[in-house]
């Protein structure tokens, strides 16, 4: 039987970066390519009705082993790694026997417990990191290591008795497109987890609602010798409507269950200028005044500019807490899991999103949990090896326990 961390290092080198500018689905054919090298493991592992659609959804099944009907879970990561970094040629570092110290890698990164405390909550355990040139991609492809391994472990030991159990493997859900195209019909799960959180323990069942606001300014450009009460400079315009932003009220400045706006874009000249921003919040009253606040700045300076200013507001995701918190019973599996694991569960909510928000709203109820990695989407990526053999106790354990409630 293949580790966890066998798996997990082999699947860090394929290049399967989602890329935003494209419209397809999946957005890149590294992501194809590698669903089919997934396909052919579960295969051998002894899934059943492996499968990848035309948008690079790989499914495959786990048989149930008793003859009592069960719920049917579903296991779900993604096989894309985030364009935030490079995820070409990746190549991962060991580091045994980890001493405390500062994990001094290429490209002049230094991973350092100064910097990231966490780091000493490993001291003598394996950390995996990548070189500093990129990222690593335990975000996803632990969940998956963690999700095979686990798989291959039940099939090995049909002593341990267990109802069906689906896995799915998406594409593109780092551009926010996971869920698109995830046909429900043919996934067949009653609930669900991503095998997509962080830290050991990471339990998670809410998380933002979230939108973007998209602003184009049409500025005047005229020569500058003669632009008195003629030239609008959109750049400056730009400016100031970034200035009427509460200042405080950005994720450098918010923790817990504090929303945000985010500006994530802004090119701008004299002519033209475009802004782009990120609307989080947990509470749905608060996400609506979020969303009112951006029409209300836009629309004092439409009529300072008459009316130069454009907008378009669209949501992306919902808190899957209104889906998930009349049915106990999906949470307490995974909590009562993890603590037969020795593991205490850290129930926190997500400063971000998950496939599982979009499905808990699409009628599979999916809670997050950990991988067991840190700093993702760049170089100060790592991931201990302890960690991802816990994650594979608790997804096996998940399987065996279903039959008991």
């Amino acid at each position: 039987m293949r580790t966890v961390t066998d798996r997990f290092l082999e699947y860090a080198r394929h290049h399967t970066t989602s890329d935003e500018s494209v419209k397809t689905c999946p957005s890149t054919k590294q992501q194809m390519d590698f669903a089919s090298f997934l396909a052919e493991e579960c295969k051998q592992i002894g899934l059943e009705n492996v499968t990848i659609d035309e948008n690079g959804y790989l499914t495959a099944f786990l048989p149930s082993n008793i003859e009592k009907e069960l719920p049917v879970i579903g296991f779900i990561a993604h096989m894309d790694t985030s364009p935030d970094a490079s995820g070409e040629h990746v190549c991962p570092q060991v580091t045994e026997n980890y001493d405390g110290t500062d994990i001094v890698l290429k490209g002049n990164t230094t991973i350092s417990p100064l910097e990231f405390p966490s780091l000493l909550q490993y001291k003598g355990q394996t950390i995996i990191t990548a070189d500093g040139i990129t990222l690593l991609g335990a975000d996803d492809k632990a969940g998956i290591a963690e999700i095979l391994t686990a798989m291959e472990y039940l099939m090995q030991h049909q002593e341990i008795e267990h109802g069906k159990v689906v896995i799915r493997f998406t594409p593109d859900e780092e551009i926010g497109r996971g869920a698109d195209c995830f046909n429900i019909a043919t996934f067949g799960a009653d609930f669900a987890y991503t095998i997509d959180g962080g830290a050991l323990g990471e339990l998670e069942y809410e998380n933002f609602n979230a939108a973007r606001a998209n602003i184009t300014i049409q500025g005047k450009s005229v020569h500058t010798g003669t632009a008195k009460d003629t030239m609008v400079n959109a750049g400056l315009v730009a400016a100031e409507i970034i200035s009427s932003f509460p200042p405080e009220e950005t994720p450098s400045h918010t923790e817990g269950y504090e929303g945000f706006f985010h500006l994530c874009y802004c090119n701008s000249n004299v002519g033209s200028a475009t802004l782009s921003y990120l609307i989080r919040d947990f509470d749905e009253v608060s996400f609506a005044n979020r969303k009112a606040l951006i029409e209300n700045i836009v629309a004092e300076k439409n009529k300072k500019y008459n009316n130069r200013i454009y907008l378009t507001i669209y949501d992306e995701y919902q808190n899957m807490l209104t889906q998930i918190q009349d049915k106990p019973y999906i949470i307490e599996l995974a909590k009562s899991s993890m603590l037969e694991c020795g593991i205490t569960p850290i129930i926190q909510p997500i400063r971000g999103g998950t496939d599982g928000a979009r499905l808990s709203f699409m009628g599979i109820p999916c809670p997050n949990l950990f991988t067991g990695g840190h700093n993702f989407h760049g170089p100060y990526e790592y991931i201990p090896v302890s960690s991802m053999e816990k994650a594979v106790d608790v997804i096996v354990t998940i399987c065996k326990n279903n039959i008991l409630f």
